[in-house]
């Protein structure tokens, strides 16, 4: 009988490896110059954009934390503290979740909305400048698929 420990994992080709590490640059790349367009125009960073984002998407402006999470990359200790300085800068509140007098809202507030599309309006050109000036529409779209793959479960 054979020991199965003796067969090794298969290995990614190089080609496998070098998508991976361009993959992890470019994003690294494109985030860094995108926060930094948002700071230049004395912004907040861009996970304040996403969160005012999926708060004005959702009914009523309002999400439960844990939905804010699922929707967003922000991990719940982050998330916790952002929201802290969101509401410290008057662009969320909190509101007692009737259903459970422990839970909380999350409340997107008008100075939260004003500022969800002041900051678009730099986001948008920094996202043009950064990948549309790069890339055509059917390179964004092939692009766009590729990452898809790459997104779904297995």
């Amino acid at each position: 009988m054979s020991d199965c420990s003796d067969v090794e994992p298969p290995k990614p080709s190089p080609a496998i490896t070098r998508a991976w590490v361009r993959l992890m640059r470019t994003q690294q790349i494109v985030l860094a110059a995108i926060e930094q367009d948002l700071k230049a125009a004395d912004l907040p960073p861009l996970g304040w954009y996403d969160v005012l984002l999926e708060l004005a998407r959702a009914a009523g402006g309002r999400l439960r934390p844990y939905e804010i999470e699922e929707r967003t990359l922000l991990a719940q200790h982050n998330l916790s503290r952002l929201l802290d300085r969101m509401e410290k800068a008057g662009f969320v509140h909190r509101e007692v979740f009737s259903e459970d007098g422990r839970g909380r809202w999350v409340v997107i507030t008008e100075a939260g909305s004003a500022m969800r599309s002041h900051m678009w309006t730099v986001y948008a050109s920094a996202l043009q400048r950064h990948l549309g000036d790069k890339l055509d529409d059917a390179q964004a779209d092939q692009l766009g698929e590729l990452l898809a793959v790459l997104s779904r479960k297995s």
